[in-house]
């Protein structure tokens, strides 16, 4: 909560430097709707602080303008665009915000989406801390369940399954490195773990190969030979279908190959 609000105070001096630029001119009509379309104007252009300005004026002082939602969720947009660690921390408070304040509205399901994006964008490498990644997560499981008939529901499928990858890959990797050490134990636990966790893992293929590769140089061949299978039932390309369909030749009386 203190990083949020000390960013807010970071953007709100950084939004000062706009103000004189992006007040709204002595007599103009319908106010709101010239801080809207001025804010969406200058986001088009990459103009954040100037964007900033106008749709922040307009949802602070404009409680009641039709156009309140839409340039929450502007504002909330110009900062995931930005794509910086403090402006995706921003975005990501936005999103809150709007979802708290409007939980029903025809929108919210779009707020929900960005809210995951602004952790998507924080994802970091397989190798790296994945805590950004678990937290996308959590939020489109939140959109699936509380928007089961959107029509971004495809894009967040894609989301979903792009987050999971990486949390996968991550315990993947961990499981290859004791499979590179010879800690065969410690490398088929992992690789269950990917396949129990997330049956669909894109890359699975490389689970089954090397869970199936460790269970058989610890002579488990029995429990070796349903995950050659799989690899082979499941893929019609993987670098691993030679090697996979050598083991099953010989594990079912064909001729023996080599480890």
């Amino acid at each position: 909560m203190r990083v949020v609000i000390a960013l807010a105070l970071v953007a709100a001096l950084a939004g000062g430097c706009a103000g004189k630029a992006t007040t709204v001119p002595a007599g103009t009509v319908d106010a709101d709707k010239f801080l809207f379309e001025s804010g969406t104007e200058a986001a088009k252009d990459r103009k954040w602080l100037n964007a900033r300005e106008y749709l922040r004026n307009l949802v602070d002082n404009y409680p009641q303008s039709p156009y309140r939602p839409d340039a929450k969720l502007a504002l909330g947009d110009t900062y995931v665009s930005e794509k910086t660690t403090e402006s995706l921390l921003l975005g990501a408070n936005e999103f809150r915000e709007f979802l708290t304040f409007y939980p029903t509205h025809q929108r919210a399901d779009y707020a929900q989406l960005q809210l995951a994006r602004s952790y998507m964008q924080q994802m970091l490498a397989p190798e790296r801390d994945q805590s950004s990644t678990k937290d996308a997560v959590k939020e489109i499981e939140i959109f699936l369940q509380r928007f089961p008939n959107s029509a971004l529901m495809p894009e967040a499928r894609q989301m979903e399954r792009e987050a999971r990858d990486r949390l996968s890959e991550a315990n993947y990797k961990v499981g290859y490195y004791y499979f590179r050490v010879k800690w065969y134990p410690g490398a088929i636990d992992r690789f269950r773990d990917v396949l129990a966790t997330d049956p669909a893992y894109s890359n699975r293929d490389s689970v089954y190969y090397h869970l199936a590769e460790s269970l058989y140089r610890t002579d488990k061949k029995t429990e070796a030979l349903p995950y050659y299978e799989r690899l082979l039932r499941e893929f019609e390309k993987s670098e691993f279908l030679e090697l996979a369909q050598k083991r099953v030749s010989e594990l079912k009386g064909g001729a023996p190959a080599g480890k």
